[in-house]
């Protein structure tokens, strides 16, 4: 399985998950090494093989260097869980929204997606000679709510990924390969803090049906039930982790 955005959040959670599985894992990161490293020495612990591998997927480039390691280290891919993104810090309207900063969002939160899931389809793919496999995508309860007054690009790019997920399963459905997507709702994860909120979960939590934030390993538990047999005539689709959001 390779986890993109994988050191920190439910990324991680995915990770821990994907080990107590019995998959092996390649990690991607961009920043936080000594995360991706102690999931390293985690899943190594469980005897499963592990990789983390510093790219940024926002380019290119650098998406074809994570799949060659990938290669390398562990054969060939069975899932691909698209995790990685990122929103700009901050609340932000429209009309201040900066033509950099929306090319940086919608690199990172589709482009990646469609970039690496062409690499997954290439090794996947009956067509291509692979034996099949799972894509699972994680968008955002935003792509339905819209996320005025806070992230629209965001949750633009979002949508685009559900849009995506949608195609590509009918594209290859006889392909061997399933698609499908998880949208998470308000996730008490680090995030909030790292775009200048830390306060965001405890007061919006109040505001959901449940009264409370759902947590990495929920989403987690999403994303490895996709990938698994028990899912096995399920794409297409798009799961909802949102707490009746």
């Amino acid at each position: 399985m390779i986890v993109t955005g994988g050191s920190r959040g439910i990324g991680a959670a995915t990770v821990r998950a994907a080990g107590r599985a019995g998959y092996d894992v390649c990690i991607n990161y961009r920043s936080s090494a000594e995360k991706a490293q102690a999931l390293v020495d985690e899943l190594q612990a469980m005897g499963r093989r592990a990789i983390a591998v510093c790219v940024d997927m926002a380019n290119e480039a650098d998406i074809l260097q994570l799949f060659e390691s990938a290669d390398r280290a562990l054969g060939p891919v069975s899932v691909l869980v698209n995790n990685a993104g990122g929103v700009p810090s901050g609340r932000h309207r429209v009309d201040s929204i900066r033509a950099d900063d929306l090319d940086q969002v919608l690199r990172l939160n589709l482009g990646a997606v469609i970039l690496a899931s062409r690499e997954a389809v290439k090794r996947m793919s009956t067509a291509h000679g692979g034996s099949g496999g799972v894509i699972i995508n994680v968008s955002s309860a935003s792509a339905r709510l819209g996320a005025p007054n806070l992230w629209m690009d965001y949750a633009a790019a979002k949508g685009g990924v559900d849009t995506f997920t949608q195609g590509l399963a009918i594209e290859i459905a006889d392909e061997g390969i399933r698609v499908n997507g998880v949208r998470p709702g308000l996730i008490d994860t680090d995030m909030h803090a790292a775009t200048g909120m830390p306060d965001r979960v405890v007061r919006a939590a109040k505001h959901l049906p449940m009264k409370r934030a759902g947590t990495a390993e929920e989403v987690a538990e999403a994303i490895l039930w996709l990938a698994s047999p028990a899912a096995s005539y399920v794409s297409g689709a798009i799961i909802d982790v949102a707490g009746a959001r």
